[in-house]
């Protein structure tokens, strides 16, 4: 399928592995589970960083295409895919840019300036051509302070936007500023965080990992997770270490992971999740927008940082506390009805925790509970009719 440049086959489909991926792709949809798809990861293209081959270039374009349209007339028959390219890569390479991928090409003498962009195009015109213009489509890039939404702007290809707060930018990195700056775009489309700190990974292991900071935890995950989506993202990725490379008897321990997968899949992180999602499905999500406004008192920073979100009708509201006992200062006249019905949202158990009700006067300032660490307050108006927030 793909050619060297004297026109000799790389390689042709692997009939069985297709086979298989169909398999998988038939069963996560008889879940009702949506796959995301890799056509490739980042070092089949970039290649200064992996192992490569770079198979996909600028002067084998249409092969690329090929490949990409050879991927989408073998799903086609299914709904429930999502395509992802990048595969943790920038898509170019500017002169004065600061990324691992400018890190690598200078030491493999590739040039200042590095334009992937016509690969990933090319692939992604192949997908359209064989799964149809239905394609959802996204890119994956590399942990930096720069969304698709900058590096990618004029691809029409691109149907969301996303960042990588990853892994090595602090246990508070600002995800929140990344994902509010997409949503108030002009043209903006939807955007999530794509890989925000996973639970159980070193914190910041590169070069030389320094073992007294320790991993991120379940904490350091609500944290990251629970702002960007009231920041105004559409969705946010959870991984943990051990699970995304199938540690295990059949797969050496990487990146200093600590257990395997079948562990990995039973760590608190992943289950509170679950919480997040049951929480947020307990209001209408149309209409919901971010809304820091809604706080009058300091917002604080980093680990301390609140950051809120609310329905455009002013039925509800929710405030994300990242620490215990922190106090709010809240506008409740942004908010409909005579009077607010008020929860504690435990992030940890999925449980709501009636408060009471408020008169709609003015300001009020609520205090997070005592321990915690982390807290969501809802509040709504009580003529609404909503089910206690979560489980």
């Amino acid at each position: 399928m793909l050619r060297k440049k004297d026109g000799q086959y790389i390689s042709r489909p692997d009939s069985a592995f297709f086979d298989r991926l169909e398999k998988i792709i038939a069963k996560a949809d008889s879940l009702g589970l949506y796959v995301i798809l890799l056509p490739t990861w980042g070092d089949k293209v970039t290649a200064p960083w992996g192992t490569g081959p770079a198979l996909f270039r600028n002067d084998n374009l249409p092969d690329v295409k090929a490949y990409g349209q050879f991927l989408g007339d073998r799903l086609k028959p299914y709904d429930n895919v999502i395509w992802m390219l990048g595969g943790d890569r920038s898509p170019r390479i500017e002169e004065g840019s600061d990324t691992n991928d400018k890190v690598m090409a200078a030491r493999n003498n590739l040039g200042k300036t590095i334009d992937w962009t016509p690969v990933w195009s090319a692939m992604a015109q192949g997908i359209e051509a064989g799964y149809g213009k239905r394609a959802l489509i996204g890119y994956h890039p590399q942990g930096a302070a720069r969304s698709t939404s900058v590096v990618l702007a004029d691809q029409a290809w691109l149907d969301f936007n996303g960042m990588q707060s990853g892994h090595g930018g602090g246990r508070d990195y600002p995800v929140w500023e990344l994902v509010h700056r997409d949503f108030h775009l002009p043209t903006a489309k939807p955007t999530m965080d794509l890989e925000p700190n996973y639970e159980d990974h070193a914190y910041n292991p590169w070069p030389r990992w320094d073992a007294t900071t320790g991993f991120y935890d379940d904490y350091d995950v609500r944290k990251q997770v629970y702002r960007s989506v009231f920041a105004g993202a559409a969705g946010v990725t959870y991984g943990h270490n051990a699970v995304w490379p199938f540690v295990g008897s059949r797969n050496d321990v990487t990146n200093l992971a600590t257990m395997d997968w079948v562990s990995g899949m039973q760590r608190p992180g992943g289950r509170q999740m679950g919480f997040l999602r049951y929480l947020m499905q307990s209001r209408p999500q149309t209409g919901r927008i971010p809304d820091d406004s809604l706080v009058v008192s300091d917002l604080g920073q980093g680990k301390s940082r609140i950051v809120a979100t609310r329905d455009k009708a002013g039925r509800y509201a929710m405030i994300y506390f990242p620490q215990y006992d922190q106090e709010a200062t809240v506008d409740l006249m942004k908010l409909n009805g005579k009077t607010l019905r008020a929860w504690w949202f435990d992030p940890r158990s999925g449980v709501g925790i009636l408060i009471g009700t408020v008169p709609k006067e003015g300001r009020y300032t609520f205090r997070s509970p005592p321990h915690g660490p982390d807290w969501v307050l809802v509040l709504d108006d009580a003529d609404a009719g909503f089910v206690p927030p979560g489980l």
